[in-house]
């Protein structure tokens, strides 16, 4: 279960929550029949309602990119979603964005590449670009190299640099609120933990990759 408390549809009535419940729940309440049309279990919604203007908020983000006036082209907006995803370890995030890169006419040879992107040869000279430019925000917090910028250039106006820039780092920002309150498939324990060694070991035998015999 998500860490913080969800918000039944009986429990409120402000008309995001209820306008967003009705539109990707139809008329359940989604904690108490939770679920979604692409599968997850639909708790981030239910999470983010505890507060209506930040649920509000990421609303518009939402519309914000996908409006058609955006210049950026989806399948590029989508390289750098996708990537967050996995950069950031979100699950919930790149398995979304898995299904968002379709829907955008990617080939599934691109997405099954974005793991190892450094090293697949499916990606175009831009695709490299974008790719590039999503790692150093997300793993180096915005620490590009002049390089990876000027052949972003190469390829971008400057309007699409700052769509591309604002997109990635909002979903950035999701996958980490996302890993850290564990909604959707991030709800997971810890994998990083102590292997306990056996309670039961013969004097003087040591721990480690060749124990004396």
């Amino acid at each position: 279960m998500p860490r913080l408390r969800e918000v039944a549809r009986a429990d409120t009535d402000d008309p995001t929550v209820v306008g967003m419940y009705d539109y990707v729940f139809g008329d359940r309440d989604p904690v108490a029949e939770p679920g979604t049309s692409d599968g997850t279990p639909g708790n981030w919604w239910t999470v983010f309602a505890l507060v209506p203007p930040v649920l509000k908020h990421c609303v518009q983000g939402f519309a914000f990119y996908r409006s058609p006036e955006r210049l950026l082209d989806p399948q590029l907006r989508e390289l750098g979603q996708i990537r967050t995803g996995w950069a950031r370890s979100s699950q919930f995030v790149f398995s979304q964005h898995c299904k968002a890169c379709r829907t955008a006419g990617m080939s599934e040879e691109k997405i099954q590449a974005i793991p190892h992107w450094q090293v697949a040869d499916c990606f175009s000279p831009v695709e490299r670009a974008v790719l590039a430019y999503t790692d150093a925000l997300v793993y180096d917090g915005g620490r590009v190299a002049d390089g990876v910028f000027a052949e972003l250039q190469a390829h971008l106006s400057d309007e699409e640099i700052l769509e591309l820039t604002y997109i990635t780092a909002l979903y950035d920002m999701h996958a980490v609120m996302s890993r850290a309150l564990r909604t959707e498939f991030d709800d997971h324990p810890e994998p990083i933990v102590e292997v306990l060694a056996p309670e039961v070991r013969p004097p003087g035998v040591m721990v480690g990759p060749n124990p004396p015999t």
